[in-house]
């Protein structure tokens, strides 16, 4: 008799998100329709982070309390749907403040978080490797720091509930000189890191591979396309930030040579800067990258405005002007007649299913700036089987003729390799 599995206790949670009535634009608050629509997303952080969603409230407003962000009376309506929730965690889809935190936490009689702090503890579950965990850890604390005051001991002590994980196995005291030797002490590992990185990075470049990096919003289905394109074996899953630590496979074009394909964390509206710089050493692989692949979800019907937020990112970043191919995934969710029919410059695929794929791969074939392909004409001796395997292997041979000893091949091969074989171009031309 098979023993049940256990069900998992998942924290139920209310949602609140406010809007603004005028156009004046607030760090971390929509406007109108969109806020309602930002809600959703915040729903699937949640439930990302192993939340059971039980209700959410809204709130139109003409301006942002600086005490309370909504209110003395909206936060005893949002208590009243706490209770009646049996909400123990209340989440707001923006960013307060240290102060606004403490008095909304005071009102409600609730714990009380933001949408950084739910996007950390998402990153807390799911990074996996030394790196990884390191750049969550600083971004915490860096969270951290400003809201020690007030705050009594609860915040050196590891929680089990959504918000409260903390960044490291080691508790940590409220010190602030503490925190600031330990962050000290994270940015010197990651530094480390990097620099490791940075060595690794240039034993590659001493073969002319060059990099293509996936981006784009969290969910958009990055990790499904990577393995389709390098038969990996990611761990892909439908709850947003599953992959945080950068994945680096080979990858064969149509033209026979190879580039290294990058899988990276998904960006997402409003992305913290303090995420952005703990994660700069993972985010080097699109810095570096001589090709950026940049997919969206084609079927979700807010595309262009997180296409918008991935810009915003890559303009940051720096890499606005590399070269990019933009990539619109999950075409299979689509009604036949909704699928489009002109590219535009851009590639339509499933990841799931594979369609497509042979057309971006034949994209990236051509846009691939890194040591592009020549069509050239060869004169190879038949006895000279080393270079005749390494055509074959790293080119494309369209025709081949046996002549006086040698094998004359009309074939398209990477211009590193060609500038090895002029001397047997120049042999056929004599």
């Amino acid at each position: 008799m098979k023993t049940p599995r256990p069900v998992e206790n998942r924290e139920r949670v209310l949602l609140v998100g406010i809007g603004l009535k005028r156009a004046r634009r607030v760090p971390g608050v929509e406007n109108g329709y969109s806020q309602r629509e930002a809600l959703l997303e915040l729903a699937e952080l949640a439930r990302s982070a192993g939340a059971e969603v039980t209700g959410s409230v809204f709130q139109m407003r003409d301006a942002v309390d600086p005490a309370t962000l909504v209110g003395r009376g909206k936060l005893d309506e949002i208590a009243a749907e706490a209770r009646a929730h049996q909400a123990p965690l209340v989440i707001f889809d923006c960013n307060l403040s240290p102060v606004q935190q403490r008095n909304i936490e005071k009102v409600l009689e609730r714990r009380v978080i933001d949408r950084t702090q739910l996007i950390l503890d998402i990153f807390a579950r799911h990074a996996r490797s030394r790196e990884g965990q390191l750049q969550v850890e600083l971004a915490q604390l860096n969270y951290l720091l400003p809201r020690l005051t007030g705050r009594g001991t609860e915040l050196s002590r590891l929680g089990a509930g959504i918000g409260t994980r903390g960044p490291g196995e080691q508790k940590l005291e409220t010190d602030r000189r503490r925190i600031r030797d330990r962050i000290r002490k994270i940015q010197q590992g990651i530094e480390q890191v990097r620099r490791q990185r940075g060595l690794r990075r240039r034993a590659r470049q001493a073969v002319p591979l060059g990099t293509v990096a996936l981006v784009g919003y969290t969910n958009a289905g990055k990790s499904t396309l990577f393995n389709a394109l390098t038969r990996a074996a990611v761990a892909t899953s439908p709850k947003m930030f599953a992959t945080l630590d950068p994945i680096v496979r080979a990858l064969r074009l149509p033209s026979n040579r190879k580039v290294l394909l990058s899988d990276t964390v998904g960006f997402i509206r409003d992305l913290p800067p303090g995420l952005i710089a703990a994660f700069r050493a993972t985010l080097e692989e699109v810095e570096e990258a001589a090709l950026i692949l940049q997919v969206a979800d084609v079927a979700n019907p807010r595309h262009p405005e997180q296409d918008a937020e991935v810009e915003k990112v890559l303009h940051e970043l720096g890499v606005s002007g590399t070269s990019r191919l933009h990539v619109f995934n999950k075409i299979d969710l689509l009604a036949p007649g909704e699928v489009p029919r002109v590219a535009n410059g851009n590639v339509f695929v499933s990841a799931q299913t594979g369609a497509g794929l042979d057309i971006l791969l034949e994209r990236i074939d051509a846009t691939m700036p890194v040591d592009p392909t020549v069509r050239m004409e060869l004169n190879i001796p038949l006895s000279d089987g080393r270079t005749l395997a390494l055509v074959q292997a790293r080119g494309r041979v369209f025709h081949s003729e046996v002549r006086d000893g040698h094998l004359r091949l009309d074939a398209e091969i990477p211009e590193s390799l060609a500038r090895r074989l002029r001397s047997l171009a120049a042999d056929l031309s004599a």
